[in-house]
């Protein structure tokens, strides 16, 4: 079956270089040789993450780690910031993990402020705080320097960013902004194939996990922090991951996380410049636009071009490459296009010249 080029928020496309990597010979994960290829990444992904703190890794979705923060650090109240599909799931899970937790909600398109954040702290209510960094439902990126400016008034507050579609596509600070719990999956901006995430705590939220009773094992931070210090994992990993992200992370420094980061900023708008050319609005309040990915709107927002999404996709699929045909409750009124990972000016012409293909047979 011919591949398709996949230009939807993830999982991304994964170089040749990356699946070779991915497949190298196995080894044990108890052994010298383990110990070596994590004690290899691991200044390399606290450069990557701007942090002194180790770097931890975990065999599962961002998911189990979404999940895991919240039995590890909430232990009065969370308040869940919720901006689209998937931080507002997060208050769901908040509940289903038996914690009390409250909504921020804003409209989907709108980013999380600071101001609202700040806002809701205020009231001594909560503990703990969950944020959605770039929520790829909605192709908005939220404020996350502003918001984290907030821990300093707020210093018993456990912040916890997701930062999966955002990690090694833009910096994130971890040491300087003084959150508590970052992390992402590899299956976006890394470019590796999905299961495997990356996560690192502040020595805060690592004292706080200590006292958690019903933290579990899996994802229990504690754990993981014990484990790390031996350049090993608390379970088995997936070592095809692993060395696949070696490979990864040779790649990111190869190239200059700089670069990287001007990279994805000069690709994104490559994305906003084809979009406005064919007269589609984003969807994104302006400003607010994520760097990753691109989502446009298509009948969610008064004005702008409006088109038959499924058939545009069909059109686009039958040349070789996938496109997203929005997600929750703004499928088909949007569509996103990713530019994250490996994506060159070249590569993402490549897909305009289909685009445009089929934007004129429709």
């Amino acid at each position: 079956m011919a591949h398709l080029k996949l230009h939807i928020p993830g999982p991304v496309e994964v170089s040749e270089k990356t699946f070779k990597a991915f497949c190298s010979p196995m080894i044990g994960h108890r052994g010298q040789g383990f110990k070596d290829l994590y004690a290899k990444i691991q200044p390399q992904l606290q450069q990557l993450l701007y942090t002194k703190q180790l770097v931890y890794l975990s065999t599962s979705s961002a998911w189990g780690v979404m999940e895991g923060a919240i039995r590890n650090v909430v232990q009065k109240k969370v308040l869940n910031c919720m901006c689209g599909a998937f931080s507002d799931k997060w208050f769901d899970v908040s509940k289903k993990c038996g914690k009390q937790a409250e909504a921020l909600q804003v409209d989907w398109g709108s980013p999380i402020r600071a101001e609202q954040v700040d806002a809701k702290l205020a009231t001594g209510q909560f503990d703990a705080l969950t944020l959605i960094h770039n929520e790829t439902s909605t192709g908005v990126m939220s404020p996350l320097v502003e918001i984290a400016a907030l821990k300093k008034k707020y210093p018993d507050v456990t912040f916890i960013v997701d930062a999966v579609s955002s990690m090694s596509a833009v910096p994130i600070k971890f040491d300087e902004l003084g959150i508590d719990v970052l992390l992402a999956g590899t299956q976006k901006a890394f470019a590796l194939p999905p299961g495997t995430a990356v996560f690192v705590c502040s020595p805060a939220a690592l004292a706080k996990a200590a006292l958690a009773k019903d933290r579990g094992y899996y994802f229990d931070f504690v754990e993981f922090q014990k484990n790390a210090e031996q350049s090993m994992t608390p379970s088995t990993p997936s070592i095809g991951h692993i060395f696949a992200l070696s490979s990864k992370l040779d790649d990111f420094f190869a190239e200059g996380l700089e670069n990287r980061y001007a990279r994805h900023k000069k690709t994104n708008q490559l994305t906003r410049d084809w979009a406005a050319k064919h007269g589609f609005n984003l969807f994104p309040e302006k400003g607010f636009e994520s760097i990753t990915l691109t989502c446009i709107s298509n009948g969610a927002r008064p004005g702008g071009r409006t088109v038959d999404v499924a058939k545009l996709q069909k059109l686009t699929k039958d040349q070789g490459f996938l496109i997203d045909g929005g997600y929750g409750k703004i499928k088909g009124t949007t569509f996103r296009i990713s530019n994250m990972g490996d994506e060159t000016e070249a590569t993402m012409n490549q897909l305009f010249a289909a685009l445009d293909k089929s934007m004129a047979q429709l």
